[in-house]
Order: structure tokens, then C-alpha cells, then sequence
């Protein structure tokens, strides 16, 4: 049982993690949007990227967030096999989320009403900021003996130019990657907030592909790329999307993939979001460790 000291101390660190994640780019990331920036041929193209930076740099500083669409909060709480989950965590961790979205401030974006009303948005919208649910949390396993939390800020354009759906793989890797390139290549153009990230997930099921999506842009690294994700990537820049769609050779910084356990199938389930010019946005804590 949480004692009301840790209970509230939990609650701010939850609250501080998802202002992080809405407000600040990992220095990969940063680093990753120079080097494109410096090896852009197309001035505008390049002006854009400097402006992402410039715009990193501010909302870091300000604890502000990094776009308007504030973001879903999606959660991944990774726990020791050993370490057993206080009572009262869940409701600290689902307050601080409230909490943070308040102080973000996060675009008040909770659709009200029943579940027709909801659907059909007939209701209207909740003036409070902090009334958006967060997504359902997400359980994953470490052999260290620790709680940590994971949030990542999901916003709405990727999720409309993201595609869930099985691949006939034909016992080749190489037809995996000609799918998802092609997926990712007709929703860059239609996706406007560009360079982005693109992340895959590829599992059994359409549950698994997406959380190993989100996996995979939590896990990600834009200094650290195999040459499955290279190809992927080099793939998708032959479409001269570029930045903001002013065209130019950095339509995608980097893919980041995921492979989980596969079934003797004739398919593969693959899930693939292409994360627009601000994400991932993510951010960690540690809410309980053991010595």
C-alpha cells in the first residue's frame, strides 16, 4: 500500500513525465534533424528543419508543448518479474496523467458523451484538459527489479496516415520490406507534418503488431538503425516528399521496427505509423526501484 507521501510524490512524477514527453525531443532526435538539416540540398527544406529545432529548443525550455495537437497519453509500465505492484499504483499513475495533461496545458480534445454521442461527436467537447482518458496501459517485463513508466504523446495525423493489416510474406523478408515501404510511401504525402519517423510493429495478431509499434518507438534510436530499418527508410526518401512537403531527400530521418514471435502462417501482421515531424514524443520515469 502507498503510503499519502509517496502516493503524491508519484502523482507529480507522473505529471512532470507526460509534460516532458509533450514538450521535449530526445537529443537523438535533435541531433538526427542537424545532420539532415546540413545535408539538405533545398533551402526551404532546409529552413523547415531549422525551424523543428528552434521549436524543440523553445518548447524544452518553457515546458511547453511542441505542437498543438497535444497528444493522446499512451502507457507502458515496465516491471520486474520479482517486484510486486503497491496498491494504489494504478490510481496515482491515472491522477498524475490527469494532472499533467492539466498543467501542460493539453488541448482540451475529450469527446463527450454516450457511446453514440461519442462516435458521433454530437455532444461537443469538454472544456478540461485533464478529463482526456489516456489509451489502455500497456504491462512489459524487465529483469531489473523496478516500476518505470513510459509515456508517449500520440497525435492525431499519424494515426489517420497509419495502416494495421496482414502481408502474405512469401517466406521472404524482402516482400515485408517492399509493403511497408509502399504503405509508408503513399501516407508521407498525405501526412504534411514530414520529416517523420516511421514505426513498425510486426507480430501475430493485429493487437501484437500495435504494441510492438509502440514498442518500437519507444525503443528507438536514430543513431542506431539496422539494415532492415536503412532500407525502409532509403525507400521512402525516393519519394522527394520532404520536409513539410517542400520536397528534398529527407522525407523520413529513420524507421524504427520491431519483430515479435511469429505463427507458422502464410501471414505476417504488420502495423506501421508513420510519426510525424515531432515524434516519437516520449518520456520515463522510475516510480519504484529495490536495491
Amino acid at each position: 500500500m502507498l503510503t499519502t507521501l509517496n502516493y503524491e510524490n508519484m502523482v507529480r512524477k507522473v505529471a512532470d513525465t507526460l509534460i516532458r514527453a509533450a514538450s521535449s525531443c530526445t537529443n537523438d532526435k535533435v541531433n538526427a534533424l542537424s545532420k539532415a538539416t546540413e545535408d539538405e540540398i533545398i533551402p526551404q527544406s532546409a529552413w523547415a528543419m531549422t525551424c523543428l529545432i528552434e521549436n524543440a529548443h523553445e518548447a524544452e525550455n518553457s515546458r511547453f508543448p511542441l505542437c498543438d495537437d497535444t497528444g493522446i497519453p499512451h502507457l507502458i509500465l515496465e516491471t520486474g518479474k520479482e517486484l510486486a505492484m503497491p496498491a494504489g499504483l494504478l490510481s496515482a499513475i491515472y491522477e498524475g496523467v490527469a494532472l499533467g495533461l492539466k498543467d501542460l496545458p493539453g488541448r482540451p480534445m475529450a469527446v463527450k458523451g454516450n457511446d453514440k454521442e461519442r462516435i458521433e461527436q454530437s455532444a461537443g467537447l469538454s472544456s478540461d484538459p485533464s478529463s482526456l482518458p489516456a489509451a489502455p496501459l500497456m504491462l512489459i517485463s524487465t529483469d531489473e527489479k523496478v516500476l518505470r513508466l513510459h509515456i508517449l504523446m500520440q497525435g492525431g495525423g499519424p494515426e489517420i496516415r497509419a495502416k494495421t493489416y496482414r502481408v502474405f510474406h512469401k517466406h521472404r523478408l524482402e516482400t515485408i520490406i517492399d509493403e511497408i515501404s509502399d504503405w509508408a510511401s503513399e501516407s508521407v504525402k498525405l501526412l504534411g507534418c514530414t520529416p517523420c519517423t516511421l514505426a513498425v510493429g510486426i507480430g501475430r495478431s493485429h493487437y501484437e503488431a500495435s504494441s510492438l509499434m509502440l514498442q518500437a518507438m519507444l525503443n528507438g534510436n536514430y543513431d542506431v538503425q539496422n539494415d532492415t530499418e536503412h532500407k525502409i527508410t532509403e525507400s521512402v526518401n525516393k519519394t522527394n516528399v520532404g520536409p513539410l512537403g517542400l520536397h528534398g531527400k529527407h522525407t523520413v530521418l529513420a524507421t524504427f521496427l520491431k519483430t515479435g514471435p511469429q505463427r507458422a502462417s502464410g501471414v505476417r501482421i504488420v502495423c506501421m505509423r508513420p510519426c510525424c515531424c515531432i515524434e516519437p514524443r516520449k518520456a520515463s520515469c522510475v516510480l519504484i526501484k529495490e536495491s
